[in-house]
């Protein structure tokens, strides 16, 4: 009998022993607590690998093919742009160029690069590099490259800003413009113009996209469709010190609360789009921190302006008066909201706030169908993004309640939704007629938000109502080219005013975007423009 106990004790203390080198090698295998090799959790050795979570997958790695913020979150660790915004505003600094001079009729600008700066392929850094990445992006089209148009279009364009960019030696850059474009310098700052190797570009062609070389921080590694992208730190970069992580995990958890569980189980280290009803829950967790993105979007109910009966502005302001922004962000906001009126937030320049809202009315909305001619009301889809979104963690139960408004004016609104990718592609062609969306702001400049998202010539790239209207192109353009900023705010303002009554859609809110992180992730500082580098992030 004592035998029998003295054996089964072995076998017991086996299995525990066992158990636990299984915990052991789990621990490192799980995101954002594994240790990388040649890093330790123990003895005080830092952690240098950081897993960030979030909703989606990027759709490019060439940051000029895409408009949408994934891609961005990862590109900024990649590429690097000739001026930087500041760590957590748009004020203009130094990037790839160290100084920079505007002629007197702010049709020249001249960028002085820095030297000895090389790309992650080993190829230098230099003017004819930035030459080759303009004439590639101007030589081509919305489809290609969807955010040059912030330049007024491509080459072939008559609205085309830039005449030439030419290399004037090894480390000087020359832009010509053929007239005055006020945020030119912020716009040269977005993230989407990240100067790219030149060779990586002819090597990979049309795969560069998922073969990215920049001179960032980080070199891409590895993309796991759908589930994460690895990049790792950059050697030869030419900030002495930096960055402070050895590696970046970027990994796709689709649903908020699922973020949310593998951050406490310690799965990862960052999260984006943490649901307003869980904050307090992150809060209460002393492992864990809330960290606020500054307030710089919109969220929106786009409404297709060539699709009938959307065509006609009655049915779509009668659409405006329909929906219940209050009960929204009651709902889903937990407070960090803000009822949206204009395509622009209170904290942008030029902002109209004379402007009156369209007030939850049904009955106004039931007689402005009645006199559109379509007082029996109508079907339509209603499209609602798949993923969570700084403007809208909580999309799909948003177009619930959406759907329920307009069922009380007689809209019969189905819910239809498709991945990511897909979303954005036909969201870009027009394809869809109610539709939910968002933007962040990419420079602080209201030109951003208004010429970006809703003048005529963004058709094709980011305007997806398909909303055209040449009196507000005439003012938008005339915005551009003034260099007076209270002259440019007043155009702004007139511009909104023209939006308010055309109503290509419902301006539902501005949000301020929560993140979550484990205690020691530290120097995370949130952009404004929804994507940050992490060049400085650390952990404790």
């Amino acid at each position: 009998m004592k035998r029998t106990t003295f054996k089964m004790l072995l076998i017991s203390l086996l299995a525990i022993s066992m158990f636990l080198v299984g915990c052991s090698n789990n621990s490192k295998e799980t995101g954002g607590k594994k240790e990388t090799p040649g890093t330790s959790n123990e003895g005080g050795s830092k952690k240098d690998t950081l897993v960030y979570g979030r909703g989606g997958d990027s759709t490019s790695l060439d940051p000029i093919t895409t408009t949408e913020g994934e891609a961005y979150k990862v590109t900024i660790n990649i590429y690097e742009t000739l001026l930087n915004y500041g760590d957590q505003d748009t004020t203009i600094n130094p990037g790839l160029a160290e100084k920079w001079d505007v002629s007197d009729d702010y049709l020249k600008y001249t960028f002085h690069l820095r030297k000895g700066v090389k790309f992650h392929d080993g190829t230098d850094f230099n003017a004819d590099a930035v030459v080759y990445n303009f004439n590639r992006w101007m030589n081509g089209n919305d489809e290609q490259f969807p955010y040059y148009s912030m330049f007024g279009g491509y080459k072939k364009d008559e609205g085309h800003v830039i005449k030439e960019v030419k290399a004037v030696d090894e480390n000087t850059v020359e832009f010509d413009l053929k007239r005055p474009q006020a945020p030119f310098l912020k716009n040269i700052a977005m993230s989407a113009f990240g100067i790219a190797s030149p060779a990586a570009i002819e090597k990979y062609g049309d795969d560069f996209r998922n073969n990215p070389v920049g001179t960032g921080p980080f070199k891409f590694v590895e993309w796991k469709q759908n589930d994460k992208i690895v990049l790792e730190k950059n050697p030869d970069y030419w900030q002495k010190g930096l960055p402070k992580l050895n590696k970046l995990i970027f990994r796709v958890i689709p649903e908020n609360a699922a973020r949310l569980n593998a951050l406490a189980k310690g799965e990862i280290d960052v999260m984006d789009g943490l649901n307003n009803s869980d904050e307090d829950t992150v809060k209460n967790n002393p492992d864990l921190q809330v960290i606020e993105r500054p307030s710089n979007n919109i969220g929106y109910i786009g409404l297709n302006t060539t699709k009938k009966p959307l065509d006609n502005k009655l049915v779509r302001q009668a659409i405006n008066h329909a929906v219940d922004k209050k009960t929204i962000i009651d709902a889903f906001y937990g407070g960090k909201a803000l009822p949206a009126k204009n395509p622009l937030p209170p904290s942008i320049e030029g902002y109209n706030d004379a402007i009156e809202e369209y007030t939850y009315d049904l009955e106004k909305a039931k007689a402005l169908l009645k006199e559109a001619g379509v007082e029996k009301g109508f079907e339509i889809d209603l499209w609602a993004m798949p993923v969570a979104r700084p403007y809208m963690p909580e999309a799909q139960k948003v177009a619930e309640v959406i759907q329920e408004s307009l069922s009380k004016i007689g809209i019969k609104a189905n819910i239809q939704s498709v991945d990511w990718a897909t979303y954005l592609e036909k969201a870009r062609k027009g394809e869809f007629g109610i539709f939910m969306l968002g933007w962040t702001g990419d420079n602080g400049d209201p030109d951003n938000f208004i010429y970006t998202l809703l003048d005529k010539d963004s058709i094709g790239s980011n305007n997806y109502a398909q909303y055209s209207n040449d009196e507000l192109h005439d003012i938008l353009i005339e915005a551009q080219t003034e260099a007076d900023q209270a002259k440019r705010n007043e155009l702004y303002k007139k511009a909104q005013e023209i939006i308010h009554e055309d109503a290509p859609w419902v301006p539902l809110v501005h949000s301020t975007p929560l993140l979550a992180a484990a205690k020691d992730v530290q120097n995370y500082l949130p952009h404004p423009t929804g994507s940050e580098s992490l060049l400085k992030v650390e952990f404790k």
